[in-house]
């Protein structure tokens, strides 16, 4: 066996341990996980039964759908990627834990807070988004472009023919709702109820944001004729719409015997399917908890001058901050070149920086 193959087989077998010791814990194994494994490991093939965290449905449409899979995956990483673009100046910045199953830390799968929240509804709507993504581009053996839309329809612009290639959401959400929901379907306790509840708003937040593309017909570029199709918007947009739902989160509890959820307090309005639901108040976030996968706020860089959710006061939860100089290079003096590219030159400059301090022990040493 050559040197290259030898390090080949080891690290399929490093992989293999890795995986088989997170099937250990399958109490903090979600399908997220699908989200951490490598891009060559992904892109190949996807191994239905060594996933952590899939339960048997689950399982049983991975294996049926190999390459619905392969967008399932893509869908879980951008969940994660918009995640922590959306909070990446909170306390709780949305952050992963490596080589764990769990994937946002124990807190998210046994705590009912707003965080959990957003997670369930940022990782489904990304399965939605790349299933219905991989119909359109051909990507997926049963499903392709949304052909129901015929004839003529008319909006604000005036008439116009459809056409093109409508996306497909129909079938994205489907799979979503069928593979995503496969966990907590059927069941009546609460923790379940909200996160079916939070998987839908996740769901119906991707069609919220689709919007119509048209191309014109007509003489010398005139609009006379329009062709139209469907499509989704960036998922960034779907991403900032669900921090705003977040932001507006209604706290429920359930009815008796699960027949639904209700608010908390008597004042605020029923949530609806679109609004993003938790059981209980978040924790503060300050501290690093390694036992529920906080990371804390200690050494994280605040910006002095804010008032917002970067500010030094906030994110440093009263501790105060240090202060560093350091050496920052950037890009400058941009020109464009003819054609086509742009020459930049890279300039440095001293700037000062500051960082949270990390949470001390007040309690005096024996």
């Amino acid at each position: 066996m050559r040197w290259w193959e030898a390090g080949a087989v080891g690290l399929a077998v490093v992989q293999v341990l890795a995986l088989l010791l997170l099937l250990l814990q399958p109490t903090h194994a979600t399908w997220w996980f699908v989200s951490q494994l490598s891009a060559s490991y992904s892109s190949t093939r996807i191994h239905c039964e060594n996933i952590p965290g899939l339960v048997r449905r689950q399982r049983v449409l991975c294996k049926r759908h190999p390459d619905a899979m392969l967008a399932v995956t893509e869908g879980a990483i951008q969940g994660v990627r918009h995640c922590q673009k959306q909070f990446q100046d909170a306390r709780w910045n949305c952050s992963t834990i490596p080589r764990d199953a769990s994937v946002f830390g124990r807190h998210v799968l046994k705590t009912g807070t707003r965080e959990s929240a957003f997670v369930y509804a940022i990782n489904s709507a990304g399965v939605v988004h790349a299933i219905t993504r991989a119909c359109s581009r051909g990507a997926i053996t049963n499903c392709a472009c949304d052909l129901s839309k015929k004839g003529s329809h008319r909006d604000r612009a005036g008439q116009f023919s459809w056409g093109g290639c409508s996306d497909n959401i129909r079938y994205g959400t489907a799979f979503a709702r069928k593979f995503v929901d496969a966990r907590d379907r059927g069941q009546r306790d609460a923790r379940a109820l909200m996160n079916l509840h939070n998987n839908r708003a996740g769901r119906k937040a991707v069609r919220k944001k689709m919007r119509l593309e048209c191309k014109c017909h007509g003489v010398s570029g005139s609009c006379t004729v329009r062709t139209c199709w469907q499509t989704m918007a960036p998922f960034g947009a779907t991403a900032r719409w669900l921090k705003t739902r977040y932001d507006g989160a209604t706290e429920v509890s359930v009815l008796p015997n699960g027949a639904g959820l209700v608010p908390r307090h008597g004042d605020h309005k029923k949530p609806r399917k679109k609004d993003l639901v938790y059981l209980e108040p978040s924790p503060d976030y300050c501290d690093a908890d390694s036992s529920s996968g906080f990371t804390g706020t200690g050494g994280r860089q605040c910006n002095r001058t804010s008032k917002g959710t970067d500010g030094c006061d906030l994110l440093c939860c009263g501790r105060g901050y240090d202060t560093r100089r350091r050496l920052i290079s950037t890009k400058c003096e941009c020109k464009f070149q003819w054609c086509c590219s742009v020459d930049c030159k890279t300039c440095e400059a001293w700037r000062d920086l500051h960082f949270c301090k990390a949470w001390q022990d007040p309690s005096p040493r024996v």
